[in-house]
């Protein structure tokens, strides 16, 4: 990646604020050492190519460089206090929950980190964006995203078919050369997630929106022990809701749609989203997408690993802010790069309508505004892809910004840094 040069004289910034250095750059290349390239004329918004992001100054832009340098300090201030050794981080947090040792790998993470474009262009940075490191449950953004490319390809027809009438049986591998690994309750050999009474009555808008309520255990996860029920005794005897009544925040059944998502596609979940989504929008080659030790199947007679989605165990995607920025202006610009429309609108729509159970969530893992709920400081039509540590991925399409902002210490201080952002705008 080609480094910045030392700022103008006329931006000097104290030793305290060295990580914003990067807010008031001229036009440089972000990973390639080609020179930038003069800004186009043309009517297209402009579209970052693979290895290399245009920057643009804050004031060209049209942001108040001390503004945002204000809310950049905030980001790096507001780091969370989370151990970055995250499988420490783990028994300390999820681990405490029944049946909660990671399964997957939990790698340690590094500094606060960010990435702020607008109108396409990068304007801002900190910490380190080259780190490739877990998202947590923005992986959940991805799962939806291979649901909804399965949608825009009619291998699902309607998000309000039930997935059993998708699903087969679904036969385990023997993972790393071990013996089959047993989920309880359950069969040691064939999975067949969809097979109760409750559970056939599901739907993909369901799994989506989280409200299905499903139930039952998919790699020794039972859906009880997440965030279980301080009354144990309601565990496993407690009544089913009706679909689409309730919304649970859920990662067992989040993974039951990524195994789902699976069968439909017929090949690894990681394939589909780096040929549709991640190659044509110029990620990097280092992200990876992972599941667990024990989450192997047979499929078309080889062993293929269904991926989490999440860290709630270990696992989901490992990647670094540019990605996730890239991914981000995707979803800004509705599923269209360029010329090409890689994600239907009308599954964008979709995501970003919200559940009727819970009005801040559309599909997981879109979190909507309506009537400015969840962020007071943005306008009802900014939507964020959340993930723990925190992890978020801000995308406003009133202002034309994409924001990245890693390790930031709660959700309180992300409308915080919304309102300082937004603030230091000088034209729209």
């Amino acid at each position: 990646m080609t480094r910045p040069a030392a700022l103008p004289a006329t931006f000097a910034l104290p030793a305290s604020l060295a990580l914003m250095a990067l807010v008031s750059q001229p036009l440089v290349a972000q990973r390639t050492g080609t020179a930038a390239r003069t800004p186009s004329r043309a009517t297209q918004p402009y579209v970052p190519p693979a290895g290399s992001w245009e920057r643009r100054t804050p004031s060209v832009a049209g942001m108040d460089s001390a503004k945002l340098a204000e809310a950049v300090a905030f980001a790096v201030s507001k780091e969370s206090r989370s151990p970055r050794d995250l499988e420490l981080n783990h028994y300390a947090t999820f681990g405490r929950e029944p049946l909660g040792d990671p399964i997957g790998p939990l790698p340690p993470r590094g500094d606060a980190t960010g990435v702020i474009v607008k109108g396409g262009y990068v304007v801002a940075t900190w910490g380190n964006p080259d780190a490739e490191e877990t998202t947590n449950s923005v992986t959940k953004s991805f799962v939806s995203t291979v649901v909804g490319l399965a949608v825009d390809a009619g291998k699902i027809r309607s998000v309000h078919d039930t997935v059993a009438s998708y699903m087969p049986p679904i036969v385990r591998a023997r993972p790393n050369g071990r013996g089959y690994e047993r989920d309880w309750p359950g069969n040691d050999r064939i999975l067949m997630p969809f097979d109760s009474p409750h559970n056939r009555r599901l739907t993909w808008d369901h799994l989506l929106r989280q409200v299905s309520d499903w139930e039952g255990t998919l790699w020794g996860k039972p859906e009880w022990a997440d965030r279980p029920a301080q009354n144990a005794a309601t565990w496993t005897t407690r009544p089913r809701e009706e679909p689409g009544k309730t919304y649970e925040y859920n990662d067992t059944r989040v993974n039951v749609l990524a195994l789902a998502a699976l069968q439909v596609w017929r090949k690894p979940l990681p394939e589909v989203l780096k040929e549709r989504v991640m190659d044509p929008i110029g990620a990097s080659d280092t992200w990876r997408w992972y599941g667990y030790d024990n989450s192997w199947i047979v499929l078309d007679g080889r062993e293929v690993q269904s991926v989490s989605g999440g860290g709630h165990w270990g696992g989901g995607m490992i990647i670094n802010a540019w990605d996730m920025a890239r991914f981000g202006l995707l979803t800004l610009r509705r599923g269209k790069w360029g010329e090409r429309q890689l994600l239907s609108d009308a599954w964008v729509t979709q995501s970003l309508t919200s559940t009727p159970a819970q009005k801040t969530y559309g599909y997981m893992n879109w979190f909507v505004n309506p009537d400015r709920s969840y962020l007071a400081a943005a306008p009802p039509q900014a939507f964020v892809h959340v993930g723990a540590g925190n992890n978020f991925i801000y995308v406003d399409p009133v202002n034309d910004i994409v924001a990245v902002i890693r390790w930031m210490d709660t959700a309180g201080s992300l409308n915080q840094f919304v309102e300082k952002l937004l603030a230091a705008q000088v034209s729209r």
